[in-house]
């Protein structure tokens, strides 16, 4: 009993002194807070990757899909997947379900880690927050979504380039890496349009910056579309450059409602190379001087 009541300790984290305003707690409970939502985020990740063992077919499946149809697309070039060495079935098993594991809980890892910061934030910075964790989790999947659609023909170029006779053996690890990194990389660009809103409800950027950094703008995302995905086809680089910049554009139009909505005095920004106004007219002088 005496085991288990530690341990349910362990898991609750409660504070062991009074809470003040705003949570404010002493570094010692702050720390049992933090070590109770670790505990608690790591035991749901071992359960789902636990769980997710009995699904790794189906996950095989999902992953390897997009190389079985950029491979069906190609004609004169062999290529099949392949896993080296003894242990590397299990150790791919394992990381599948871990990467699993990750995605599937992450709605439960993230609020752990929004609910440790949430107390000591101001109530205005709650509802910004709140607004981005809201908005952000689709945008992610959204352009994982896209670079899903768009894996196969970034494979298809790429495994293009074996010449005649060679067979290419594509150690799955490795296109593993590929796979998430990719998703990773049109996640996160997804997430770009989101920011900037959010600095523009900071008071960080404006929407005149941004309509005169237009022509910039579409050139860098451009580059960063070209330098981030792994291959090297233009097709993907537009899959992830064009929607980009759709959303950057919507979120140019959403700062300038913002901007609207708090009015000229609160929406007007300087420029830094800007020379502040000064009052040129002279001032009145004392009739007495003390010197």
């Amino acid at each position: 009993m005496a085991v288990a009541a530690g341990l349910v300790r362990l898991f609750r984290g409660a504070p062991q002194h009074p809470v003040g305003p705003g949570g404010k707690m002493p570094l010692a409970d702050h720390l049992r807070e933090l070590r109770a939502r670790i505990l608690r985020a790591v035991t749901v990740l071992v359960v789902a990757m636990i769980v997710a063992l009995f699904f790794y077919d189906t996950l095989s499946d999902l992953v390897s899909r997009p190389y079985e149809q950029a491979i069906g697309r190609l004609e004169d070039v062999e290529s099949e997947l392949i896993i080296s060495g003894v242990g590397g079935p299990l150790l791919l098993q394992l990381k599948l379900s871990a990467i699993a594991a990750v995605v599937v809980t992450s709605p439960y890892w993230l609020y752990q880690i929004w609910a440790f910061v949430m107390p000591g934030l101001h109530r205005h910075e709650r509802r910004w927050t709140r607004v981005f964790t809201a908005v952000a989790g689709p945008l992610f999947i959204g352009g994982v979504a896209v670079g899903y659609y768009v894996l196969p023909k970034g494979l298809q170029v790429l495994i293009d380039f074996t010449p005649i006779g060679v067979t290419n053996l594509v150690d799955f690890d490795v296109y593993l890496s590929f796979f998430i990194r990719l998703l990773l990389v049109f996640g996160i660009a997804f997430e770009i349009p989101l920011f900037i809103v959010m600095l523009s409800l900071v008071g960080v950027l404006s929407a005149r910056a941004l309509a005169e950094y237009r022509a910039w703008i579409i050139v860098g995302t451009f580059v960063f579309a070209a330098v981030a995905t792994p291959s090297t086809d233009p097709f993907t680089m537009l899959f992830l450059a064009i929607p980009m910049l759709v959303l950057i554009f919507l979120s140019e139009g959403i700062v300038r409602l913002i901007e609207r909505r708090r009015g000229p005095a609160e929406s007007e920004t300087w420029d830094d190379d800007e020379a502040s106004p000064l009052d040129e007219r002279p001032s009145p002088l004392d009739d007495e001087v003390d010197w």
